[in-house]
């Protein structure tokens, strides 16, 4: 059923209704209307990495980690699965007539916001901080919700538009004061992208203001979204975000014209309870009952593309889909490519036949809260990095294990005099051939404001560095002499300047999901390559960024910084030796392509090209088969209108055998010729252009640490 089709059944349905009827079908939970046969309908749901808060679900990597996967077919395959077990659940809970909230088929992800600042405690609920990688991300996550049939098999909803990424604590009163330079050049494209690419079914207002105009009632951005991009979903707050205007941005003086001003507004949907005043407001005249059937009409116009009323090819789908063993694989498979291996010094892949004792500690270690991200469902069974290493290395190593510390408190037993297992650390790593430190954060430590038990900070981070204990518990394995690998279990930044010093491997893990410590034995024994890249800046120091409340862009990130990064954005090591050893430009479409090789390392073009794209070779010269993902940035050399630094325009996840060469062509989209002008319009500027094709950005820090270069390319228009 095509959008045309299912606006005209919502008009012809919402037309029978009475006023009441339809002011009462803007909350999120929409009581039945039984003399027209239509049922309640909770519109709050959750799939940000699988589907949340609903029972049984596979629990795939967090979204940062999917993030770090660079790989657009995968996060396709994720999303579709998530659909799969939504529709599963959805088809088992409203034949037994429960329709209770998280069991609809209106998931409220992914979340495009740009990771701004390592500070902000929601960070890994994004893709990262680079506005093409969540672009293409996001994109892909939104096609693979929604599938591909004559109806949706799920609706998604890009949020939180706009400009939102902490501080948590200020978010309800908050104005963001943002350049419109900065929105269209960082804080946009992903919204548009899931718009005009995507067809993403809603979109989600943020909390904050938004240059002095709340989020969820902003012409500005409405103008943006339903005039110049040609949205055509529904709109919804984010919850409790209209009761806001009137509490804390103070906006309006009481609910009835928070209601309003919202609805008139463009938001069709409530999370929340302030839209029980829409009767009240349209009574006094502040917003008219053609406004309310608009609301109502453009939501179940989403009902009949979900098919809600005349039925789904998707309805067929088995509760037996839900955590299936292809589930469970895919799960797996995503963790294996999150990974990020930031430093090896040769101790890794372990070898088994070679190791009598593992020692396995840390606080992450054992811990499935480590595993889930937030935002997350509930698996039959997770495999933590202890058990994953355990299973995998059976009888024939012993493992020993220590907890090390809690993972912030001083002690694991209240009566101890202090920390009380540091002892067993140490005598865990004196007995061990290898010692695997598993430490980092969890969802208590960082994540959205009333979620997290770090209620200093309302779930935002107030600095780099892992809590003390478990600084401590790195300096006694350090001081073991061990071979040790690092496992950082976090969303997020962690200043990682001590364990890059004093141990052999470092292996960043994120949140991995329910099957993570089965991916994670894999990755550490060798039977597959990390293969992951950053999809954040590892800082030295916050003392490098801006304050944490300034949305300029300016300093932050890997496009606009200064100076260089502990880890660099788009850096990651794998077991082989991946090198784009030679690039050429490809030009035009169809049977106009033409090829230009390199003279020198200049490429020229003549005539407007319909199309540019990068043709890379590729050669392992390693000694292990690995995945890689080849990344091309892009900088305009003429334009003062230009983001300093090369930025990501292209990137593709592939495949290269040890001692194998391989060509790969990455399509660059227009937008990479273009720069943002002080108004906040995309347009062509300049005519020469270095593009940069290689396995990690073309800063002098990850040449430093990856020992190579991309290639670079001059492509003059």
């Amino acid at each position: 059923m095509d959008r045309k089709e299912a606006r005209k059944k919502a008009k012809e349905l919402v037309s029978q209704m009475t006023l009441e009827e339809k002011a009462s079908q803007l909350r999120y939970d929409a009581p039945a209307i039984r003399r027209l046969g239509i049922p309640a309908y909770n519109w709050w749901g959750e799939a940000l990495h699988g589907v949340a808060r609903a029972g049984q679900a596979t629990v795939f990597p967090q979204a940062i980690g999917l993030g770090a996967t660079f790989d657009e077919t995968l996060v396709g395959a994720v999303a579709d699965a998530a659909a799969t077990e939504g529709r599963a659940k959805y088809n088992a809970y409203s034949s037994r007539g429960d329709r209770d909230i998280y069991k609809g088929l209106t998931f409220w992800a992914p979340n495009v916001n740009i990771f701004r600042d390592p500070r902000w405690g929601r960070g890994h609920e994004t893709y990262g901080e680079d506005p093409c990688l969540t672009a293409r991300l996001g994109t892909a996550y939104v096609k693979g919700l929604q599938g591909e049939g004559e109806t949706l098999k799920a609706a998604a909803c890009a949020k939180h538009f706009a400009v939102h990424s902490g501080p948590e604590a200020a978010r309800h009163e908050f104005n963001a004061e943002v350049s419109a330079k900065d929105m269209g050049e960082t804080y946009l494209p992903a919204f548009e992208a899931l718009v005009k690419e995507a067809g993403v079914e809603a979109v989600m207002g943020a909390y904050n203001r938004v240059n002095g105009e709340p989020a969820c009632a902003s012409t500005v951005l409405q103008k943006k979204l339903r005039g110049d991009w040609g949205f055509e979903g529904h709109f919804v707050s984010d919850c409790w975000a209209i009761r806001d205007f009137h509490e804390n941005h103070l906006v309006t003086k009481n609910a009835t014209e928070s209601a309003a001003l919202a609805l008139n507004t463009g938001c069709d949907l409530n999370c929340g309870n302030t839209y029980l005043y829409v009767m009240k407001a349209c009574l006094e005249g502040l917003v008219s009952e053609e406004t309310i059937t608009e609301a109502a009409v453009r939501l179940f116009t989403t009902r009949y593309l979900l098919g809600l009323f005349d039925g789904s090819e998707y309805d067929r789908i088995s509760y037996l889909e839900v955590e299936s063993p292809e589930h469970l694989a895919l799960a797996e498979k995503a963790a294996e490519e999150s990974f990020v291996l930031l430093k090896n010094n040769g101790l890794l892949p372990l070898k088994k036949e070679q190791l009598a004792t593992v020692g396995v500690i840390g606080p992450n270690a054992d811990s499935r809260e480590a595993l889930i991200g937030n935002y997350h469902g509930t698996s039959s069974r997770y495999v933590t990095i202890q058990e994953g290493i355990e299973d995998y290395l059976g009888a024939d190593v012993r493992v020993l294990t220590s907890v090390g510390c809690p993972l912030h408190r001083e002690k694991a037993e209240n009566l101890s005099a202090g920390p009380d297992r540091l002892a067993e650390a140490r005598t865990v790593a004196d007995m061990s051939d290898v010692v695997i430190l598993c430490v980092g954060l969890d969802e208590t430590l960082e994540g959205e404001e009333g979620d997290t038990s770090n209620s200093d900070a309302s779930g935002d981070k107030a600095d780099l560095l892992l809590p003390k204990v478990q600084r401590e518990l790195m300096e006694v394995v350090a001081a073991s002499g061990k071979p040790t690998v690092l496992c950082l279990m976090a969303g997020s930044d962690i200043d990682l300047s001590y364990a890059a010093e004093h141990f052999d491997a470092v292996l960043v893990l994120w949140y991995p999901g329910c099957q993570g410590g089965r991916a994670a034995a894999r990755v550490l024994f060798g039977d597959v390559s990390p293969s992951g890249k950053l999809p954040v800046t590892f800082y030295h120091s916050l003392e490098e960024l801006p304050a944490f409340t300034d949305y300029s862009m300016q300093g932050r990130t890997y496009r606009y910084m200064t100076g260089q990064a502990q880890y660099p954005f788009g850096y990651g090591l794998t077991y082989g030796k991946v090198e784009v050893t030679a690039a050429r430009l490809v030009t035009g479409s169809g049977s106009e392509r033409i090829v230009r090789m390199a003279l020198g390392n200049t490429i020229r073009t003549y005539g407007a090209a319909e199309a540019v794209s990068v043709v890379a070779e590729l050669t392992n010269s390693g000694v292990y088969d690995t995945q890689e993902v080849v990344q091309v940035y892009v900088k305009n050399l003429d334009s003062p209108l230009a983001v300093p630094n090369p930025q990501l325009m292209a990137f593709a996840r592939v495949f290269v055998k040890a001692e194998e060469t391989i060509w790969v062509e990455l399509p660059i989209r227009p937008e990479a010729f273009m720069v943002v002008d002080e108004d906040g319009i995309r347009r062509e500027e300049g005519s020469t252009f270095e593009i940069f094709v290689g396995c990690s950005q073309p800063d002098e820090r990850s040449a430093e640490l990856t020992g190579m270069r991309p290639v670079k390319l001059i492509y003059q228009k």
